[in-house]
């Protein structure tokens, strides 16, 4: 099977995505963008398009799994990028996700069907960036759950999009001001940032996705999106057409070339276009189009975002935004942080980092906010509370985030929390935090009276 790249472009925002896609099928001659439209969930079928530069080249339907949309596009996804590749004409394959798909599972996906995953992009307006924080609704109340189950919000999703992918594409918007683009720059602190010019291209015209009618507005009617009915997809507008290869369009000349390849091209360039500038010399690779074939390790990528050694946010302070790093090795005392909860989740537009509480000294416990909403999890033990033998299954990444962290008593057993938010009461916010810790009689109690404070976690941990 020739090498297929296959680059992810995700993001609730849909103009700023489908101006990434624009932008990458104009600079790559050769790419087709593979979509699947999880809106026609209610009908009992995903919409899939296939489509490059020119339009729509394949158009189908792949049926609900355990009524699941997102569910459909996990089995659908891999073969329908095997067929690409088979047919020896694409090289670059990039799979734009519908808004609420989250780009970690598919690009693990993709990764799990042996296929290469060099590049995931999320496409961001900044203007739009505070307000999908903030939003606190259900993914369904909006109607872009992915499942009958999903229970999601559309900031806790927005976050993920936006924290998962080493680049992001920015949308250049009039509405945007330098908080905006703060805040961007503070919640992904490593990520390359992108920038889509007035000249970018803004997508297909409303329809040639097949997504019938224009696009839904993400800002302001997010909880009510309306969406013109489909009609038949199935109809004569719709052509399912077995092969690629036999399709009645201009050709690119030899896609087969030696010249165009993607995968680690030394030249940086991409293949002559349409037509007659198959002399002329190729032009410079975008920054873009190099994001999206820069490689992509989905192993690191999830190590970044797991509690015990996410690459959090730092101290930061500008344009009205701030980010606030609350490190302790005390642990909290569970009646008074569960007290506290609402206020510590109110008191930024996003908050993220890993706990301890004194009456659970073992779990490693995630926290995660946006939107007003607070998600608590235990995502295993610290390093610490395991024998000696347990630390060779242990990743390396995993072991020097504990090293970081390790105190002479606790091991790696710490608070991380970071904060990060406009108008952030820093002082207030701290204050607040020390006040959950325990007190210096609580701590000189030790760790047998620790674990017979009342366990205020239990509910919500589910344990």
């Amino acid at each position: 099977m020739p090498d297929l790249s296959v680059a992810i472009v995700a993001g609730l925002h849909a103009d700023a995505r489908r101006a990434t896609v624009a932008r990458l099928l104009h600079d790559v001659p050769g790419s087709v963008v593979l979509h699947h439209d999880l809106a026609t969930a209610a009908a009992g079928t995903v919409v899939r398009t296939i489509r490059d530069a020119t339009g729509i080249l394949d158009a189908g339907e792949a049926p609900l799994v355990n009524d699941c949309a997102c569910c459909a596009l996990r089995e659908d996804l891999v073969p329908e990028l095997r067929r690409l590749a088979a047919a020896g004409q694409v090289r670059l394959a990039i799979v734009e996700l519908w808004d609420s798909v989250e780009p970690k599972a598919m690009a693990e996906v993709v990764v799990s069907g042996g296929l290469t995953v060099t590049g995931v992009i999320t496409a961001v307006d900044p203007a739009l960036l505070l307000p999908c924080l903030g939003n606190g609704d259900d993914l369904a109340d909006a109607g872009l759950a992915a499942a009958a189950t999903d229970q999601r919000t559309i900031a806790d999703t927005f976050a993920r999009q936006l924290e998962y992918a080493p680049t992001l594409a920015i949308l250049d918007s009039e509405e945007a001001d330098d908080e905006d683009r703060e805040l961007l720059g503070q919640l992904h602190p490593t990520a390359l940032q992108i920038p889509l010019g007035e000249g970018d291209l803004t997508g297909p015209a409303p329809g040639e996705y097949g997504d019938a009618g224009p696009a839904r507005p993400v800002l302001g009617d997010l909880a009510d999106p309306v969406r013109p009915t489909r009609g038949d997809s199935a109809g004569p507008a719709w052509p399912v057409l077995g092969d690629l290869a036999d399709l009645a369009r201009p050709t690119r000349g030899d896609l087969g070339d030696p010249a165009w390849s993607v995968p680690g091209d030394p030249a940086g360039s991409a293949p002559p276009a349409h037509g007659d500038l198959a002399g002329s010399a190729p032009p410079p690779r975008s920054e873009l189009v190099s994001a999206a074939l820069a490689g992509f390790d989905v192993e690191a990528a999830a190590a970044a975002q797991h509690p015990a050694c996410a690459l959090l946010p730092v101290e930061a302070d500008a344009y009205g935004v701030s980010t606030l790093v609350w490190h302790r090795c005390r642990p909290f005392h569970p009646e008074r942080l569960y007290a506290a909860l609402e206020d510590l989740t109110c008191a930024a537009a996003r908050s993220r980092g890993r706990f301890w509480l004194a009456d659970k000294p073992d779990a490693l416990l995630h926290w995660d906010a946006a939107g007003g909403a607070l998600c608590v999890e235990g995502v295993g033990p610290w390093l610490a509370s395991l024998p000696d033998a347990a630390w060779e299954s242990v990743p390396p990444v995993r072991r020097a985030a504990a090293a970081l962290d390790w105190h002479p008593e606790h091991g790696d057993r710490c608070q991380h929390l970071v904060f990060t938010s406009p108008g952030l009461d820093r002082d207030g916010l701290e204050r607040l935090l020390d006040h959950c810790l325990l007190t210096d009689t609580e701590y000189a109690a030790g760790r047998a009276a620790w674990k017979r404070l009342p366990p205020a976690f239990d509910t919500l941990l589910e344990i």
